[in-house]
């Protein structure tokens, strides 16, 4: 009936990462891990990208090893980019991704500074900064924004000096 009357069916792989990720924000971060890798599992390698990408950007916060979380991170934007190949715009799930850009970046600039890996931080930040431009002025473009902002002063990448000094000049 939703069909007919041009609303898109629910999306029940997208559903259920969605009450696995309920699951991690009310604390129980052990068993949404558990349930989202059986969600990969289930997904596989090659599934649908949308899928891939929002499930390993939620599965990147469930781990507790820095360089896991990186890999997750990673993933998702791996995913993500393949989305946004030749079939951005014919692609139903091209624009949830785009709103994506900018915390998937925010997300890979936060595992690198934990990595102690500045240059690559200040990267995704940039990166996430940029993509952030085309986020709505609403509750998570805000927060993403607010995100972006509270790294960058972590990273002395706002023009004031960080833990690793000043910022880099960009040409």
């Amino acid at each position: 009936m939703a069909e007919r009357q041009g609303q898109a069916a629910p999306d029940a792989v997208l559903t259920r990462i969605g009450q696995v990720v309920m699951l991690h924000h009310a604390g129980d971060r052990e068993e949404a891990r558990h349930r989202f890798l059986g969600l990969w599992a289930e997904i596989g390698e090659h599934g649908d990208p949308l899928h891939r990408c929002t499930l390993a950007h939620y599965l990147a916060d469930t781990q507790d090893d820095p360089e896991d979380e990186l890999a997750w991170d990673l993933r998702a934007l791996t995913a993500a980019e393949e989305v946004a190949g030749d079939r951005l715009a014919a692609y139903e799930g091209s624009l949830a991704v785009r709103a994506l850009y900018p915390s998937l970046h925010l997300n890979l600039a936060a595992d690198y500074a934990r990595l102690d890996r500045p240059d690559a931080a200040r990267t995704h930040l940039h990166r996430a900064r940029d993509a952030a431009r085309t986020l709505a002025d609403d509750r998570y473009g805000e927060g993403v924004r607010a995100a972006i902002r509270r790294l960058a002063v972590r990273l002395g990448d706002d023009g004031t000096p960080g833990r690793w000094g000043p910022p880099r000049q960009r040409p």
